[in-house]
C-alpha cells in the first residue's frame, strides 16, 4: 500500500503528459516483446527461451554489408579515398539539412530501391532519426490537436505511439477485411470519414503503408488511385509510409504512390494533391540498419520541408553515420548487387516459414513484401473472439514460447489474425520455431473441434498454400 502511495506521489511531480497511459506500452504487441526480453531464446544458453517472432528486422543480408566495410575501411575510419581524415570535419557542429554527399547518395538509392521510376530531389528530403521521427513530424506539420488522419486496418502497432502520443492527433481506421485480402476501398474510406464527422474530427489526411505492415503485401496500382482520389477529392493530406519498399520480392511488385501522382498529373488531374502527398523512408528495413537511426522525409510541399527540417533538429542523425552511409550507398555496384540479393534471401526466408506453417495446416494471407506473413491462427482458437484470440496468444507465448503479434494490437475486426516475423533470425532458429508449433498444434487438435481453415470461396485467391519444403528445394 506504501509503495504505491509513493509512485503516486512520483507520478504527480511529472507532467500531465509524462504522467499518462496514452504511449500505447500496454498492448499486447509491446508486452509480448517484454515477455521474450524476460526469457530471450538461444539454441545453446536457452534453447527453452522465447523467440522473438514479433520483430520486423532484416537480419539476412549483414554479412553484404560487412564485406562491404573490410574492402572499404577508409569509410568506416572516418577518411576520403586519398586517407585524410574527416575527423575534425565531422565532429564539429553541422547543419540539421544533412550533409549534401549523403542526402545525394538517398535520394539514389530511393529511386534505385523504385525501379528509377520515380526520381526525387535531394533539396525535398528531411533528415531524421528513423521512420519513427519522420512520420511523428509530419503529424505535427500537418495535424493540430485533435484532428485527425485515417488509417487502413489492419496496421503497425506502433502508430499509436508514434502517431498520437506526443503530438495529440487522432487515428480514425478504415476498416478493411479479408473478403478482399484486406485491400482498401473508397467505401470504407468513406465510412471512416463520416465516422470521423460524427466524433466532430476535423481528418487532416490518410496514412498508409506500402509495402504494408502487417500483411506483407505490395500495394496494387488501382488501391493507391483509389486513395489519392479521395485525398484529392477531400483536400486533405496523404502520407505513404514505405519504409519496405526495397523488400518486395513477387509480383505484382512495389508501386509507389509517387508513381501514380505522377500520372495523374500527366493526364491533366487537378495538380496540387502533388503538394499533399508525402513520403517516409528509412534504412531500417531494406538495408538492416534500424540501430543507424536513419529516416526521411520526401515532400514537393515547400512549407512543409521548412517545417520538418527545423523540427528535425531534436532528432538528427549523426554526422559520422552520415558520412560512413553517403560512402555505402554512392557504390551503385555495391546497392545494385545488394538489392537482388537482399530480395532473393528474404523470398527464400519467406518461403521457408510459408511452407513450415502449411506443413503444420494454417494458411496466411499471400503476401509478396515484408519481413513478415499474416498468418490465420483462427482455427485454433477456442472461441472465434477476440478473447479466444489472446487466450490463444498468450499459450503460443508462455506455452510453445514465440512471441507473435496478434492481429488485434493491429486493429484487425476479424480475431485469429497474428503477424509473424521471419528475418531477425537464423534458419536454423526458424526451424525450432516451426517445430515448436508444429507439437503445439498437434496437442490442440485433440483439445479443440476440428475445424477446415479454408476461407470463403471470395478469398481463396488470398490464401496461399506454398510448395512444399521438397518442391521448393526442387525449384532451387
Amino acid at each position: 500500500m506504501v509503495s504505491h502511495v509513493v509512485a503516486d506521489e512520483k507520478t504527480l511531480l511529472l507532467s500531465k503528459k509524462a504522467g499518462c497511459n496514452s504511449h500505447g506500452q500496454d498492448s499486447s504487441y509491446f508486452l509480448g516483446w517484454q515477455e521474450y526480453e524476460k526469457n530471450p531464446f538461444d539454441p545453446v544458453s536457452n534453447p527453452s527461451g522465447i523467440i522473438q517472432m514479433g520483430l520486423a528486422e532484416n537480419q539476412l543480408s549483414f554479412d553484404m554489408v560487412e564485406t562491404w566495410l573490410e574492402k572499404n575501411p577508409d569509410a568506416l575510419g572516418l577518411r576520403r579515398e586519398g586517407g585524410a581524415s574527416v575527423f575534425r570535419e565531422l565532429a564539429l557542429f553541422q547543419d540539421y539539412h544533412g550533409l549534401p554527399v549523403f542526402k545525394n547518395a538517398l535520394a539514389r538509392f530511393m529511386s534505385e530501391q523504385r525501379g528509377h521510376k520515380v526520381a526525387f530531389d535531394p533539396s525535398n528530403i528531411v533528415l531524421t532519426a528513423g521512420a519513427t521521427s519522420a512520420n511523428e513530424a509530419l503529424m505535427f506539420c500537418l495535424a493540430d490537436h485533435g484532428d485527425a488522419f485515417l488509417i487502413p486496418t489492419p496496421y503497425y502497432p506502433g502508430f499509436d505511439r508514434d502517431l498520437k502520443w506526443r503530438t495529440g492527433a487522432e487515428i480514425v481506421p478504415v476498416h478493411c477485411t479479408s473478403a478482399n485480402g484486406f485491400r482498401v476501398t473508397r467505401a470504407a474510406l468513406d465510412d471512416a470519414y463520416r465516422r470521423a464527422q460524427k466524433r466532430r474530427l476535423r481528418v487532416k489526411g490518410v496514412l498508409i503503408t506500402n509495402p504494408s505492415n502487417p500483411l506483407g503485401t505490395t500495394a496494387p496500382r488501382a488501391d493507391l488511385e483509389t486513395v489519392v482520389e479521395f485525398v484529392a477529392a477531400k483536400g486533405i493530406h496523404l502520407v505513404s509510409d514505405e519504409i519496405y519498399s526495397g523488400t518486395a520480392f513477387g509480383e505484382p511488385g512495389f508501386v509507389s504512390v509517387l508513381e501514380v501522382v505522377a500520372e495523374r498529373e500527366g493526364a491533366a488531374a487537378a495538380s496540387d494533391v502533388s503538394d499533399r502527398v508525402h513520403i517516409v523512408y528509412s534504412l531500417s528495413k531494406d538495408l538492416g540498419l534500424p540501430g543507424f537511426r536513419v529516416g526521411a522525409i520526401y515532400s514537393s510541399n515547400a512549407a512543409v520541408v521548412s517545417a520538418a527540417t527545423k523540427m528535425s533538429s531534436f532528432g538528427l542523425i549523426s554526422s559520422q553515420t552520415q558520412y560512413l552511409l553517403a560512402a555505402l550507398l554512392g557504390d551503385k555496384d555495391f546497392t545494385r548487387s545488394y538489392v537482388a540479393e537482399n530480395k532473393r534471401r528474404i523470398k527464400e526466408r519467406h518461403d521457408q516459414l510459408v511452407d513450415g506453417l502449411r506443413e503444420v495446416g494454417i494458411g496466411c494471407l499471400e503476401s509478396n513484401a515484408g519481413l513478415f506473413c499474416w498468418v490465420d491462427m483462427s482455427h485454433l482458437m477456442r472461441s472465434r473472439s477476440f478473447a479466444g484470440e489472446m487466450e490463444l496468444w498468450k499459450k503460443v507465448v508462455f506455452e510453445v514460447g514465440l512471441n507473435i503479434s496478434p492481429g488485434s494490437s493491429c486493429h484487425c475486426r476479424e480475431p485469429g489474425w497474428f503477424r509473424v516475423c521471419f528475418a531477425n533470425m537464423s534458419a536454423k532458429t526458424l526451424d525450432v520455431a516451426m517445430q515448436r508449433l508444429r507439437s503445439f498444434v498437434e496437442s490442440t487438435a485433440s483439445a479443440v473441434p476440428a475445424r477446415s481453415i479454408s476461407c470463403p470461396i471470395a478469398i481463396k485467391w488470398a490464401l496461399r498454400l506454398a510448395p512444399s519444403s521438397a518442391d521448393r528445394k526442387a525449384e532451387r
